[in-house]
């Protein structure tokens, strides 16, 4: 598929999205988001692709929020936000998505970096959400996981004061796994990406269920959940050929079957 506004790579099991609007900060648009929710759900439904990367074009922006010009046009329900949004379709995408954070990282984008499975920055990555600041709240899920993350003592500071905060403060907040100077970014990132497409498919999706609903439901549920996809694990193709590769002292081959 032809897309305007972002660019998607596919090789060696590693889809690559790129918001393409440098000249805005790569600021989404409702376009934009529609074209992102088209190339999600491309990798989903691709068997061929195992993890997801999303970055931004040119050296000052990831994602650099909403696109202030079309503000007043956005929806409030929709692709835009409730549960068809763009967040949630990551969140429950089944493969992992890796954010490379290469630049400014506001509102909208910040929120999505919520909704990846790992995020890594540059050490010149800004992140904030100003929604307080235009007399908004935000509209993809910072209210609900950045609490999760980080507290929400820490979560009320940075949603309503509004304030821009660098990549160390990121790390130690633990909103992102690591942070790199900006040439070493997307070889990290690909790094990371290339080590999780070579892992069960199956096991992987699972893993990252289970690890979404912690939280949302008691430790006895969350138990069962864990004991109850084991035991779907063991009757996979992946699980013969991961404990056969261990016995033989080889790297697995699997085929998410």
């Amino acid at each position: 598929m032809t897309y305007t506004n972002i660019l998607v790579e596919a090789a060696d099991g590693i889809a690559t999205i790129t918001v393409n609007r440098p000249k805005v900060l790569n600021a989404l648009n409702r376009a934009t988001i529609a074209e992102l929710h088209s190339a999600f759900m491309a990798a989903r439904d691709d068997e061929a692709v195992r993890v997801v990367i999303i970055t931004g074009a040119g050296e000052r922006a990831f994602i650099a929020g909403a696109d202030i010009s079309e503000l007043h046009e956005f929806p409030t329900s929709g692709v835009l936000g409730s549960g068809d949004s763009l967040p949630m379709l990551i969140l429950g995408l089944g493969k992992p998505v890796i954010a490379a954070i290469n630049g400014y990282c506001f509102g909208g984008g910040f929120e999505l970096v919520y909704a990846c499975t790992l995020a890594y920055a540059s050490e010149g990555a800004k992140f904030g959400q100003p929604e307080v600041n235009l007399g908004l709240n935000p509209l993809w899920g910072a209210t609900q996981q950045l609490p999760s993350l980080i507290g929400k003592k820490k979560a009320m500071e940075l949603l309503l004061l509004g304030e821009t905060f660098d990549a160390a403060e990121a790390l130690r907040l633990g909103i992102v796994n690591g942070v790199v100077p900006a040439k070493e970014l997307m070889p990290k990132v690909q790094s990371v990406a290339a080590s999780l497409a070579t892992k069960a498919p199956i096991a992987v999706k699972v893993i990252m269920e289970c690890v979404r609903q912690a939280g949302d439901v008691t430790l006895e549920q969350g138990m069962d959940l864990e004991a109850n996809s084991f035991g779907l694990l063991r009757g996979t193709e992946d699980f013969i050929e991961g404990t056969k590769a261990f016995l033989e002292k080889r790297q697995p081959h699997f085929r998410g079957r």
